[in-house]
């Protein structure tokens, strides 16, 4: 039998079930997708598998399972400041620019909880057609940076949820993700912290030479993975227990104490912490939700607790 054979052989039997559909299966129905622009039926969905899940902007009881999404920064520099105990702490301020949900993924669909959170703004011209196709389908601002967060059933929230500053508490221990400052080739005692060679004794040229990278005829090779020099830098990387020093929401500035991987203006990702966690009866669940007719511009700063005790002054 012929390839054609087949073909029309084939198309006879998808025409005689689309006839007398059995009750187990749904009608077959025969679309061309050239002459056709309507999408194809989705079975799973109409059997009730898939039933639309309703996700409302309301606060919940966060349970010791329960996982919130995170929030898009944008860092700002550096500083430092005294606190009232005349300590000098050294700050990172990031900036949360229009933080808004953009997507929900789910079980029935994608397999996995998730939110899709964009923040900042471009402009259409800058933006590729897939980008701008996803946006107008949800229906949400154009974003210049899109992150997904993980999140449990419980922390979902719907297109378009608002995640100011406030979804994080002064005090609590955050963290963060960045790619670092981009250094170039750099040598091995820079890059990985090598000791060097001596610096006199018969040291000729090689003072900051890595030394041997391998043995002699057995294994004869460099093994993968080696530290040597190389390029240093830009990749993501990880701050791990960030410490909240002060929130303002009225401009959305966090700030917190110590360094943040990158330069100045680049994204930043936060979430909570996972070893330090914070107390889970006092974050706001599943986001910070503002009372109506709040006016946020004339909002003051919310410092963390630094407690009663003096750390200068020492006991007898």
């Amino acid at each position: 039998m012929t390839a054609a054979s087949r073909g029309r052989a084939l198309l006879s039997r998808l025409f005689q079930s689309s006839l007398n559909p059995s009750p187990k299966w749904p009608a077959l129905t025969i679309y061309s997708r050239s002459f056709s622009a309507d999408p194809l039926p989705d079975y799973e969905s109409e059997s009730g598998d898939g039933a639309n899940r309703i996700i409302e902007a309301k606060t919940r009881v966060m349970t010791p399972d329960s996982r919130r999404t995170g929030a898009i920064g944008i860092k700002c520099g550096m500083t430092a400041l005294w606190d009232k105990w005349g300590e000098r702490i050294p700050i990172t301020v990031l900036w949360l620019d229009d933080n808004v949900v953009t997507q929900v993924k789910t079980v029935e669909k994608e397999g996995f909880f998730a939110l899709q959170v964009g923040a900042g703004q471009k402009k259409e011209k800058h933006l590729t057609k897939p980008e701008l196709g996803h946006f107008r389908a949800m229906g949400v601002p154009l974003k210049r940076k899109l992150k997904e967060f993980p999140v449990t059933e419980d922390a979902l929230l719907p297109v378009g949820t608002p995640i100011s500053v406030r979804h994080f508490l002064p005090g609590q221990y955050v963290d963060i993700t960045a790619i670092s400052r981009g250094k170039g080739f750099q040598g091995g005692m820079k890059r990985w912290g090598f000791k060097g060679m001596p610096a006199s004794h018969g040291a000729s040229l090689s003072h900051r030479s890595i030394g041997s990278t391998g043995q002699r005829d057995a294994p004869g090779k460099v093994f993968k993975g080696k530290k040597m020099p190389g390029r240093m830098g830009g990749e993501q990387t990880t701050v791990k227990n960030v410490w909240i020093y002060k929130i303002e929401p009225a401009r959305n500035l966090m700030w917190v104490k110590g360094q943040v991987p990158g330069p100045e203006g680049s994204f930043v990702f936060i979430k909570d912490a996972c070893y330090k966690k914070p107390d889970k009866s006092l974050l706001p669940f599943p986001t910070f939700f503002n009372p109506d007719g709040e006016e946020t511009e004339k909002l003051e700063p919310i410092v963390a607790d630094l407690g009663d005790n003096d750390p200068f002054m020492t006991g007898d």
